[in-house]
């Protein structure tokens, strides 16, 4: 029996752990501390239940993140009292805004020892502001509150995943914190009858089939200039997600302008109208001009693409966004805009009624710009022996081994794959923290998402991974392997492509930062191997195959003027 009766903590954090086991549960992250020791025993115990134990809160919360990315379920994540939930904060908002679902544990000290200069005590009331998809302040244990406390789990659950994000439990607990013995306790599991207890914990399933709502499928079969956008996505099953979008275009006859995070890049033969390099195509003011589209079918959110974002808001097409979250806004444009809440396999199969249209001149326009951009573009990166950062993604998407997870930071790296990334059908899986867009908790999430997951790959940026250096402490928790493709430009590349790089000299050390560590020492530190690229042969040959465990970092040392200087002027070559 997983209810522990040792005493009426033991037993309050069992039912609330075994509930969350039988709902599903897989993974709980567990930081250190006294108050939460109650759960931390429950998690630990539990034989269903994986409870990884990590120093630092802030890395532990990414590491979970990442998790619960991978597996598409809700990860537990556990703290004491005091400041330490403070620091679940940002992979929270992140969490929140990406659209995934985790349960926050954090103890508590009883009422009575609120507000009266007790050690470790701060106000955790919605600690995490209205970040939380729910708060909740558990009531302190009490036999006669099984029954609440069974089915407040329960709630949580539910309200985690239906839309996916954070619910936050504040849980106080008296003493005696550890499981002593208390025989009152214990005379209640003669009576205690664990199948009628648990028999309602059931998970609610979310609605499946969206076929009420009206959609203007006879104005988009008559449009003859219409686009479909597919922005950042990361689906349960990304071949499912993929047949249903080439469905969707080959019905419609329209272009598919995929971002690099999606995986449509990555499943090519499923759409032949696929679109990779609008960002290059687009700079070309003529060009842009001639695209302009009447109808826009906009899958999620918006790609990276400043020079497509601008393009959209200038021509203000009639745009449908199709989305599974409800309440959010994925328009930053604020244009011609209706939000439909639908399942793509469901627009598909009303689409795949009609016959299929012949393809449009205007989609032949695009087809036409994208076989063009695409040869020349790779007809430069594979005549550059200089070490250009963009090359890296570009390398990655030749060579990596078929299906390799891969993690993509923020700032260029999340840039350089939307402009450089070539379509392919290795059925590589990105993943990415596009909710907040920081470069907090990068390398943590990363070793999440490897986390009993295929051999992984990190490409990122230095400032990046020198901001989440603490998640180097919890490697020897990782099952998996990551390797770290690190492009170390010494400092803030993104900022070279804005106005600001123009103003000296506060730009070097305020925007800029550059940075002079020296990472083949760092990763000493940690006892993580090291390798320098001096040559693209070297890449090429580091990454497949890929290792099966641990970690590694693989360092290209890039000039970060002449990779701003390449992109400005080059880019522009590749379509003119």
């Amino acid at each position: 029996m997983a209810v522990d009766f040792r005493n009426l903590n033991s037993l309050w954090a069992s039912i609330a752990v075994e509930t969350l086991a039988r709902l599903g549960l897989q993974t709980a992250i567990i930081c250190p501390g006294s108050r939460s020791t109650p759960l931390t025993m429950a998690f630990a115990q539990h034989p269903q239940i994986e409870a990884i134990p990590m120093l630092d809160e802030r890395s532990a919360a990414f590491f979970g993140l990442g998790c619960a990315k991978r597996q598409h379920r809700p990860v537990a994540l556990i703290c004491t009292s005091g400041t330490a939930g403070a620091n679940f904060y940002p992979a929270i908002i992140e969490a929140r805004e990406s659209g995934v679902a985790l349960l926050v544990f954090t103890a508590d000290r009883p009422p009575e020892l609120r507000d009266c200069a007790s050690g470790q005590t701060i106000d955790q009331q919605k600690l995490f502001g209205d970040f939380p998809n729910r708060y909740s302040e558990l009531a302190t244990p009490a036999v006669e509150r099984l029954d609440y406390l069974r089915q407040t789990m329960v709630q949580a659950w539910a309200r985690s995943r239906f839309p996916p994000g954070p619910v936050h439990l504040n849980c106080p607990f008296r003493d005696p914190l550890p499981p002593l013995p208390d025989p009152e306790i214990q005379r209640l599991q003669a009576s205690f009858d664990e199948s009628r207890f648990f028999a309602g914990v059931k998970e609610a399933r979310s609605r499946s089939s969206y076929s009420d709502i009206d959609l203007p499928l006879d104005q988009w079969r008559g449009c003859d200039r219409g686009l479909i956008i597919a922005g950042p996505a990361q689906p349960p099953d990304p071949a499912a997600y993929c047949q249903a979008v080439g469905k969707i275009a080959q019905a419609l006859g329209w272009p598919v302008l995929a971002e690099g995070l999606s995986p449509l890049r990555n499943y090519r033969d499923f759409n032949p109208l696929l679109v990779s390099t609008y960002d290059i195509i687009l700079r070309q003011p003529e060009r842009a001009d001639a695209l302009k589209p009447a109808c826009v079918i906009q899958l999620g959110p918006l790609p990276t693409s400043k020079v497509l974002r601008q393009w959209l808001q200038q021509t203000q097409p009639q745009t449908w966004v199709i989305t599974d979250r409800t309440g959010v806004n994925l328009d930053p444009l604020h244009g011609l805009t209706q939000a439909v809440i639908l399942l793509l396999e469901q627009l598909s199969k009303q689409l795949s009624i009609s016959p299929k249209p012949t393809v449009s001149l205007y989609c032949q326009q695009w087809l036409k710009g994208e076989s063009i951009a695409r040869q020349r573009l790779n007809q430069k990166l594979e005549n550059l022996d200089s070490l250009f950062e963009g090359k890296v993604a570009w390398l990655l998407s030749k060579h990596l081994p078929a299906e390799t997870p891969l993690f993509i930071a923020n700032s260029m790296p999340v840039r350089d794959v939307e402009t450089f990334w070539q379509p392919n059908q290795l059925k590589f899986q990105p993943a990415f923290n596009r909710g907040a867009n920081g470069i907090d908790g990068t390398l943590s999430t990363a070793m999440g998402w490897a986390h009993q997951n295929r051999s992984s790959v990190l490409l990122t940026g230095d400032l990046a991974l020198l901001h989440d250096t603490n998640g180097f402490l919890n490697v020897r928790q990782l099952k998996g392997h990551l390797t770290i493709v690190l492009i170390n430009n010494q400092g803030g590349g993104i900022f070279e492509m804005l106005p600001i790089s123009q103003f000296e000299p506060e730009f070097e050390p305020y925007f800029a930062m550059p940075q002079s560590i020296d990472f083949e020492q760092l990763c000493r530190v940690y006892g993580i191997p090291y390798y320098l690229i001096e040559q693209w042969s070297d890449l090429i040959g580091a990454l497949n195959p890929l290792p099966q465990s641990g970690v590694r970092v693989i360092e290209i040392r890039t000039g970060r003027k002449a990779d701003a200087s390449w992109r400005q002027t080059e880019l522009v070559d590749v379509i003119s």
